[in-house]
């Protein structure tokens, strides 16, 4: 009879698969540190409130994982800084005065039903902070709707208005500027507030190799030549005063959630596709779904419901992937 013992190291645990020197740990950390600069950014413009959401999704989101780990008498993975950085994104995605109790279900979802049920770390189907905003959206459309002005903006009666892309769909006040919208001086998610934040952070990811350019200037890539198309074919809407075709399309990149979601979250490592033909397959369908709902749905942000159905998708996107580059490779063997 073989003894079983002599194939243990040829298990192979679950994704994320990373060839490198780092670990899961090390590569959370530097994915919370690539989020410092928008997370400044968001306490300059919202204030206290923003530390106070983040810190309250980041206590839930460990809470939910040691609780679980627990119950089930698993081997404890708080340490590996996954839960942190699910709190932190989930904080990322809410408006920062949403009411806390709405937040911990939020993180409920994401730890819970989304990442543990399905086997913890890399055994889950969708990225759990982008599900859990949804679901929270859905639920509490109101709270989550309900987004704070800059505290430079804010008048003695006046605390709470429209996010940019929400004043392009009521069509009732002139847009803030692109520069503004760059810089993070608006309403919004403590991730949409600061393009430029985000892109420093991107950068950063890069640069250790944490994520591939791939996806993120796929994504954002295709936001702005599908805006640029629609706005030279349909006009510019009148709301949009100064705004030219060029502006409006970089507008879709500056505002609302594209930058968080192309950089941080459309890149998971679980939940996105391996090969570079499936991320640039992963880039493009985000950015033609984001358009499609913005531009034609009932919602004025679509980067998350497009992010989670291209989620759903990455297994049938890199069997296409994988297939394609046999083809090729079979191509090169022949010549």
């Amino acid at each position: 009879m073989e003894n079983k013992n002599e194939y243990k190291n040829l298990l192979v645990s679950s994704a994320p698969h990373i060839v490198t020197s780092i670990d899961t740990q090390k590569t959370m950390l530097l994915v919370l540190l690539a989020l410092v600069p928008s997370f400044c950014v968001s306490i300059y413009v919202f204030g206290f409130s923003a530390i106070l959401l983040t810190a309250v999704c980041v206590i839930a989101s460990v809470f939910f994982e040691w609780a679980w780990n627990k119950l089930m008498k698993k081997e404890q993975t708080v340490g590996d800084l996954s839960a942190v950085l699910t709190g932190v994104l989930i904080a990322f995605n809410c408006p920062s005065e949403l009411p806390l109790w709405i937040a911990v279900i939020g993180c409920f979802v994401a730890i819970i039903v989304v990442k543990q049920l399905y086997g913890g770390i890399g055994k889950n189907l969708v990225n759990p902070a982008i599900t859990a905003r949804i679901v929270l959206f859905i639920s509490f459309a109101t709270q989550m709707t309900t987004w704070p002005l800059p505290l430079q903006d804010q008048a003695a009666d006046v605390t709470t208005g429209a996010t940019p892309l929400g004043l392009l769909a009521e069509g009732g006040e002139s847009l803030p500027s692109n520069l503004d919208l760059f810089l993070g001086f608006v309403g919004g998610s403590m991730g949409e507030v600061s393009a430029l934040a985000l892109l420093i952070g991107g950068a950063f990811l890069v640069w250790k190799k944490i994520i591939s350019p791939i996806i993120p200037a796929c994504f954002i890539g295709t936001v702005f030549l599908f805006a640029l198309v629609y706005y030279a074919a349909a006009g510019v809407p009148e709301i949009a005063t100064g705004y030219g075709v060029f502006d409006m399309a970089l507008f879709h990149v500056l505002a609302g959630g594209v930058m968080l979601g192309a950089i941080f979250m459309a890149t998971d490592y679980v939940t996105s596709p391996m090969l570079p033909l499936g991320k640039v397959i992963m880039g493009v369908g985000c950015g033609v779904i984001t358009m499609l709902i913005r531009l034609f749905g009932a919602y004025p942000e679509g980067v998350s419901f497009s992010i989670l159905i291209m989620n759903i998708l990455v297994p049938l996107i890199d069997n296409f992937a994988l297939k394609m580059e046999i083809k090729k490779q079979a191509k090169g063997g022949a010549k």
